[in-house]
């Protein structure tokens, strides 16, 4: 076998090659004992129908076509390897020539990771929030701490702000009462904005017993996104009493015997918590930096792919969850079919370049992945997923999944190693040592790679992802 490359352009090539027939020969074989078992011949058992009577019963060039469909793939990959070229997707392959006993002929067009130069990036310079936690902000954790231990009681007088009343819904469309738009006993909070639009208006100032109607739109079920007339009706107006804020609620509601110690346990996790996001804003944002200064070329075939999974992901996982079509979605988000085009490939070249820059990280600094960090970041996507570490490892060998979590972390430990080389000052001009957690590093690589313009008003679902 002999092969050719020609460059097309900077992320696809051409792949000429020349195979001398004899090299056909396993493949003839094949494709004799294939025919062999699919036809019956009559005067010949089944399998020992003889070669020439295959050809002049069904053809020489069906029992070619069979040969060259099974020679392909492996006349292709050996030119990919000598040609030592990285392939993204399948080929189009074209048959150029097939001369019976002499020769075959054939090209493969097929992209290609592009060549990619990374420059110097330890001038890098970002900017990310200071990590300032407020005696208010300490209030509103022990406020929503004690919102958490508050009890109701029964009341007889008419619905508040803030009182949880127990309620029956009865929803029509068009007059007609839907076959899910009904519900008894559902406990709502006033003000809470759980339910429907309207709901609070129309409850409070009702008694155990009163009754009101009020338009709404559906936000899901079977008729999710349409006007409907809503009955609802309260059962029971029951008052929320908030536990006093002294030493017995700190022993309720936490290990600690003092609401002082609460309050400073309160603001140790506040700053963690502020250092934790501080970490992931100086990831994106040195992210973003490095992004600006390599130029990458994009596979067209590669980015039309990404952008047709990230918009079957937000249609039938994400919005389908919610009760949503695409229509309806952009209607809410106030964007035109042509601005979500636009933000839906943005981020799939964002992706792709993230990937491709990172990769090429990957093997200049020459980082490796060992178990012990797989493990970790395994175990971290299965928390998030919802699912245990054992589950979730099951579901990423069974789906071939693990070169994907390697990628990850791979590309997690690259950004480390640029964060670690950039200036990070917060807003008060202070210098940042961020102590790098190379797992939250793939985190936010991951996140990178993934971002949808659904982010902002809905659950990430999505599982498809670019694995360049």
């Amino acid at each position: 076998m002999k092969s050719a490359v020609e460059t097309l352009n900077p992320t696809r090539v051409r792949l000429s090659i020349e195979v001398p027939f004899e090299e056909l020969k396993d493949s003839l074989d094949a494709a004799y004992k294939k025919i062999n078992q699919q036809v019956t011949v009559k005067g010949f058992r089944k399998g020992k129908i003889p070669a020439r009577v295959i050809d002049q019963r069904f053809g020489r060039g069906a029992v070619l076509e069979e040969a060259v469909n099974d020679a392909l793939p492996k006349f292709y990959t050996e030119a990919v390897n000598e040609a030592e070229i990285d392939v993204l997707g399948q080929p189009e392959v074209d048959i150029t020539e097939l001369k019976d006993g002499e020769t075959l002929n054939f090209t493969a067009e097929v992209d290609v990771r592009p060549t990619i130069e990374i420059p110097d990036y330890s001038g890098i310079e970002v900017e990310v929030d200071a990590v300032e936690v407020t005696d208010e902000d300490i209030e509103k954790s022990v406020e929503q701490l004690r919102e958490r231990f508050a009890s109701t009681s029964p009341v007889e007088r008419a619905a508040e702000d803030g009182d949880v009343v127990t309620i029956d819904l009865e929803a029509k469309v068009d007059g007609e009462v839907l076959e899910d738009g009904v519900a008894s006993g559902v406990s709502y909070t006033i003000g809470s904005g759980e339910l429907l639009d309207g709901i609070d208006d129309a409850v409070k100032g009702l008694e155990a017993g009163g009754e009101a109607t009020f338009t709404s739109e559906l936000k899901g079920g079977s008729a999710a996104g349409k006007e409907a007339e809503v009955t609802v009706k309260v059962t029971q107006v029951a008052a929320r009493e908030l536990p006093a804020l002294d030493d017995e609620f700190a022993q309720l509601a936490s290990e600690f015997d003092t609401l002082e110690e609460l309050r400073a346990d309160s603001r140790k996790r506040l700053e963690n918590m502020k250092q934790y996001d501080q970490a992931t804003q100086a990831q994106e944002r040195v992210l973003e930096k490095l992004l600006e200064l390599v130029e990458v070329p994009v596979p067209e075939k590669l980015l039309e792919d990404e952008i047709n999974t990230r918009k079957h992901n937000l249609e039938h996982h994400q919005l389908g969850q919610m009760g949503l079509d695409l229509e309806k979605y952009l209607e809410i988000q106030g964007k035109t079919a042509e601005e979500f085009d636009t933000e839906t490939k943005d981020a799939a070249v964002k992706g792709i370049k993230t990937q491709f820059v990172l990769d090429e990280l990957v093997k200049r600094e020459k980082l490796n992945v060992n178990q012990e960090e797989l493990t970790e970041h395994l175990m971290r996507r299965a928390a998030s997923s919802g699912m245990s570490p054992d589950q979730f490892a099951q579901a990423v060998v069974e789906g071939g999944q693990v070169p994907l979590l390697v990628g990850e972390v791979a590309r997690g430990k690259a950004l480390a190693v640029v964060v670690e080389a950039a200036t990070v000052k917060d807003t008060n001009g202070e210098v940042i040592d961020l102590d790098d957690d190379e797992d939250e590093t793939a985190e936010t690589v991951q996140a990178a790679s993934e971002e949808t313009p659904a982010e902002d008003k809905t659950e990430d679902t999505a599982e498809g992802k670019t694995e360049a």
